[in-house]
């Protein structure tokens, strides 16, 4: 999908043509760097027959010249932002998966002490508020470390939906050829107990409606849809199928009746979704679980952003996740929570209009279309309940404690994460971390792959009885100063899994007519295969706004590592398939364990050492 021109004059996105292109790696680099990531997970056959193919591809007339040259000549054509351009829709957009649970992800915003109604009016004036900077320019670039960031994710945030296809999912947002210039929708969807409603939030004239107003129209909607909605009429079930299932259901909907066309076109343009729970969860697990995959008929997986709100107040965000990183929502969250919702509201322009027009969205159904909305809701059901989540907080340790033992914050983490899964598991396995890239025009984020041979070795150094303090401590700081080290080649776009990765898809799309026909022997073999084979998926958002993030895990055994570390609290939820939750919940207890034992270890070196 192409992103059209800018509107004049944007501050917000003037910069993203003059940053930096996403650097492409030579082939050389990349396998050299892709035989280190994945040798300390290899056993010396097992390397020696992942070396041997890379030397085969490596070779002057080999598939891997013949690839890399096709993505060096895309790189370089006109209109290209990035060799990467056509990598993110394939991750994304062409998983076959259902995206609810799987790919979409969740922040559990801090309480606000508000009731329910006031706290969904709230966020909704902000995100408003948000939207017309955004709008205007308004909103500068983000700067880390005197670089600027990509904002293009920003064209996602409103009016943004992922549509179903057979093949390959696609986007209907803004920003675009079919939709120039941004979202000009003055409504959003509000979602309550299974029942849809389109709420205007601005006039007729495009000015938001006050905080008030927007209380009276959420009242509304509890009103409206106090009688809850059958099971088998919720269509918001149909956006967890897997997506090639969902497309041909939305296909029948579309023939089904021609009300159905316009249903789906006011939930598709929608600013965003707000889905008010009629229940309070009973602890925050059950809070991170229900904003993960919680249902009930109550969401629509394949907006970009939803908001929700429990009866109790609590709220937080899911978000699809194939134009939208967790920057980008982290950047947003701030922003809803900096400043009260008074002065947002103020800061839009926002005044008393009266209610808000109210419209409930009905689609019409016959009697497969409501067998298929039941299957899919008993289906996702039984899908949550084999996920098997934890939560875990360590109130006494964060990024402050970390660097008082001199250490990366995140290097000492990963490094926690490492000893507890080899204690929880008996062995170390794939790690993936993510690492974001958005200093680069249209960047987003590189696979940072965590067991690097010093990782390998600190392990060992610590389950080693015959290991004293001083030997670990040395193995530990090696650890960590490799851990930087490769955080800091992959934010600079130097790593090899996407690149590889990349080439394998381009066989995939153009084998034939580049005449490599066959799937290089690289992509079978066991660094490939063990390297991406993840044992744990990890990811940090930090902000003092969030409590939690969670996502689901990403294999038959992965447990997903999500993790808020501030300086004086570090917040993990993790979630793994319930065939393994044992080795899940071992692996919490070991990683409490970790943490105190690192912080012990490292705590006791002498001055000078």
């Amino acid at each position: 999908m192409k992103i059209s021109q800018d509107v004049p004059g944007n501050a917000t996105f003037a910069q993203e043509d003059s940053l930096p292109r996403v650097p492409l790696p030579t082939l050389e680099a990349s396998c050299e760097r892709f035989l280190a990531w994945c040798a300390p997970l290899l056993n010396p056959d097992e390397r020696a027959a992942t070396e041997a193919e890379v030397t085969a591809f490596l070779r002057p007339e080999g598939p891997g010249r013949v690839l890399h040259g096709a993505l060096e000549a895309y790189d370089a054509a006109k209109g290209v932002h990035s060799w990467l351009d056509t990598f993110w829709p394939y991750r994304y957009l062409g998983r076959r998966d259902r995206i609810a649970l799987n790919a979409n992800f969740f922040f559990l915003f801090k309480d606000s002490g508000q009731p329910q109604v006031e706290r969904a009016a709230g966020l909704i004036a902000g995100a408003v508020n948000y939207k017309r900077q955004l709008d205007q320019g308004l909103i500068p670039p983000v700067v880390q470390r005197g670089q600027p960031q990509s904002m293009v994710q920003n064209k996602f945030l409103f009016s943004a939906t992922r549509i179903p296809g057979a093949q390959q999912d696609t986007v209907r947002s803004p920003y675009t050829e079919e939709w120039p210039g941004p979202s000009e929708a003055r409504h959003i969807v509000v979602f309550f107990r299974g029942g849809m409603f389109k709420l205007d939030v601005l006039g007729p004239d495009g000015v938001p409606h006050s905080l008030d107003d927007l209380e009276a129209g959420l009242r509304a909607v509890l009103k409206a849809g106090a009688e809850p909605t059958g099971a088998a009429t919720s269509v918001g079930h149909l956006t967890t199928m897997a997506r090639a299932e969902w497309a041909a259901a939305r296909e029948a909907l579309l023939a089904c009746h021609p009300r159905n066309a316009d249903a789906l076109d006011d939930v598709e343009t929608a600013l965003f979704c707000v889905a008010l729970e009629d229940f309070a969860p009973a602890d925050t697990q059950e809070t991170c679980d229900q904003l993960l995959y919680g249902d009930r008929g109550n969401r629509w997986f394949d907006k970009a952003v939803s908001f929700i709100v429990f009866a109790d107040g609590r709220a937080g965000i899911n978000v699809e996740h194939c134009e939208l990183d967790g920057t980008t929502i982290l950047s947003f969250t701030d922003a809803l929570h900096s400043t009260p919702a008074e002065e947002q509201s103020q800061q839009s322009g926002a005044r008393s209009q009266g209610l808000p027009t109210l419209e409930p969205i009905v689609f019409e159904l016959d009697d497969a279309l409501r067998a298929q909305v039941r299957s899919a809701a008993d289906a996702f059901a039984a899908y949550g309940a084999a996920t098997a989540t934890s939560t875990v907080s360590f109130e006494d340790f964060g990024s402050k404690a970390a660097k008082t033992l001199r250490v990366s914050p995140d290097a000492f983490v990963q490094a926690a994460y490492q000893l507890a899964h080899q204690r929880a598991k008996g062995h170390l396995g794939a790690t993936y971390e993510s690492i974001a890239t958005r200093q680069y025009r249209h960047g987003r984020t590189e696979a940072m792959r965590v067991v690097t041979p010093g990782i390998r070795d600190f392990v060992t150094a610590m389950e080693d009885p015959a290991a004293d303090a001083d030997t670990r401590r040395a193995a530990f700081r090696a650890a960590a100063e490799q851990h930087v080290a490769r955080a800091k080649e992959c934010q600079l776009g130097q790593a090899p899994e996407q690149h590889l990765w990349e080439l394998e898809l381009i066989q995939r799309r153009r084998g034939a007519e580049l005449g490599v026909r066959e799937q290089p022997a690289l992509y079978r073999t066991p660094g490939w295969l063990t390297m991406r084979d993840d044992y744990l998926s990890t990811s940090s958002a930090p902000s003092a706004n969030i409590q939690y993030f969670g996502f689901g895990s990403t294999s038959s055994r992965c447990i997903g590592v999500a993790y808020v570390l501030l300086p004086d609290r570090f917040n993990l939820y993790l979630s793994t398939p319930l065939a393994v939750a044992d080795q899940m919940r071992t692996f919490a207890d070991r990683l409490r364990e970790a943490v105190a034992e690192l912080r012990e270890l490292l705590g006791s070196e002498r001055p000078g050492d």
